[in-house]
C-alpha cells in the first residue's frame, strides 16, 4: 500500500514522512521530487520551459504512478510518499493510475494553521550552493499557499484525512498517521479500480440526448479528461449490452430498449495504450425527469453536464470529439459509420 502525505510546500511532509518509516514495519520512503530532477536531464530544455512545475508534465505523473508501483514490486511493503498535490485531475489520474494495479492509497493532510505555516517557511533552511535559493525555496512555497486554500475549500479535505500539525512535531505526526492508518481511521482512497489493458480491448459507449438534443459527458475520477458513459466489454459480454450496463452502473439510467449503432471506430495504439475497437450507441432523448435525476455513485465519476458539440469540443480530447462529431452525423442520417482514429472510412 502506499501512505500518500499531501499538504501545503512547507507543511514539513518529508521531515514527518523519515520519521514515518521509521515507525511503520517493512516501510521505504518515495520522495517523487526525484522523478522531477531526472527529467531535466531526460527532456529537452524547450519542453520544460512550457511548464511551470513539473506536475503539469504528463511524462512525471506517468514515472510517478510507474515508479512506485515497480517500487512495491520490488520491495513489498508500504511506500510513503510525501508529496504536495492540489490538483484534483492529478491526484484522480495518479491515485487512478496506482488503483488499476491494485495499489490501496492511504491519503493524508498535514494541515498547520496558516501563521504556523508561513512560519514553518519563513524559517525553512536555504542550501547556500541553491542558484536563486531563496526565490526557489521559499517564494515558490508562499506562492502557492493561495492555490492550497483553494483546494482546500473545492475538494482536499474531503479527499484526504486531515492531520493538524499547529502544535505537532514531526514525530508526533508521523506517530499519529501511523495510527490512523493501522486501526483503519483512514481507509484507503474510494476510486474505481479500472486494470490497465494488456493487450486491445473493445469499448462501449452510450449517446444520452436531453430534451435540447445536449449529449451527456461524464467527468471520471480514474482518468483525466471528459468522457462518454460506458466502458470495457467484458469476456463474453454483447458490446451494447455493455454500454447498457455501464450507463446503469455510472448514471443510475436503466436504457429499456437496445441502443443502436452509430460508430466503430478503431484506435491505434499509442504506447503505453494498446488502442482498440471503440463502440458508440444512440441511447435516445431522456425525459426532464431523468436527466434531472443522474446519479454520480462517486467512485467512478466526479461530474456529468449535457453539453452542445461546440462545448464538447473544450471537453473533449481531439480524437474522442471526432468519434462524437461522426456520431452525431450518423444520428442524422440514420446509418453507421467506420472510422479510423476518428476518422470515417468507405
Amino acid at each position: 500500500m502506499i501512505v500518500w502525505i499531501n499538504g501545503a510546500f512547507g507543511a514539513g511532509k518529508t521531515t514527518t514522512a523519515r520519521e514515518l518509516i521509521d515507525l511503520v514495519p517493512n516501510s521505504t520512503l518515495f520522495d517523487a521530487e526525484v522523478i522531477g530532477g531526472a527529467l531535466t536531464h531526460l527532456l529537452p530544455p524547450k519542453r520544460l520551459a512550457e511548464v511551470g512545475d513539473f506536475q503539469d508534465l504528463p511524462i512525471w505523473r506517468r514515472l510517478v504512478i510507474d515508479t512506485a508501483a515497480a517500487m512495491l514490486a520490488e520491495l513489498g511493503g508500504t511506500l510513503v510518499v510525501p508529496m504536495t498535490l492540489l490538483r484534483q485531475e492529478y491526484r484522480d489520474e495518479i491515485f487512478g493510475g496506482l488503483a488499476a494495479r491494485r495499489i490501496a492509497v492511504h491519503h493524508l493532510l498535514l494541515a498547520p494553521a496558516e501563521t504556523i505555516l508561513r512560519a514553518r517557511i519563513a524559517g525553512r533552511e536555504v542550501p547556500p550552493d541553491l542558484p536563486d535559493g531563496e526565490l526557489r525555496v521559499r517564494q515558490w512555497a508562499y506562492d502557492h499557499i493561495e492555490p492550497y486554500r483553494a483546494a482546500l475549500a473545492s475538494w482536499l479535505t474531503a479527499d484526504a484525512h486531515p492531520v493538524d500539525t499547529s502544535a505537532l512535531t514531526p514525530y508526533e505526526t508521523a506517530v499519529r498517521i501511523a495510527e490512523a492508518v493501522a486501526d483503519g481511521t483512514v481507509a484507503p482512497c474510494d476510486i474505481v479500480q479500472t486494470p490497465e489493458p494488456a493487450a486491445e480491448t473493445l469499448a462501449a459507449g452510450v449517446l444520452l440526448f436531453d430534451e435540447r438534443d445536449r449529449v451527456l459527458l461524464v467527468d471520471p475520477t480514474y482518468k483525466p479528461g471528459w468522457e462518454f458513459p460506458g466502458g470495457v466489454v467484458e469476456p463474453g459480454e454483447a458490446p451494447a449490452r455493455a454500454g447498457m450496463r455501464e450507463v446503469a452502473e455510472e448514471t443510475g439510467i436503466r436504457l429499456g430498449e437496445v441502443p443502436r449503432l452509430l460508430v466503430v471506430d478503431w484506435e491505434p495504439p499509442a504506447p503505453p495504450g494498446y488502442g482498440g475497437l471503440r463502440l458508440l450507441f444512440d441511447g435516445g432523448r431522456l425525459a426532464s425527469a431523468e436527466a434531472g435525476s443522474l446519479l454520480l455513485p462517486g467512485p467512478e465519476l466526479r461530474a456529468c453536464r449535457f453539453v452542445t458539440e461546440q462545448e464538447a469540443a473544450a471537453l473533449l480530447p481531439p480524437v474522442r470529439y471526432e468519434r462524437l462529431r461522426w456520431a452525431l452525423r450518423a444520428r442524422e442520417r440514420g446509418a453507421a459509420l467506420y472510422l479510423e482514429a476518428g476518422v470515417p472510412l468507405g
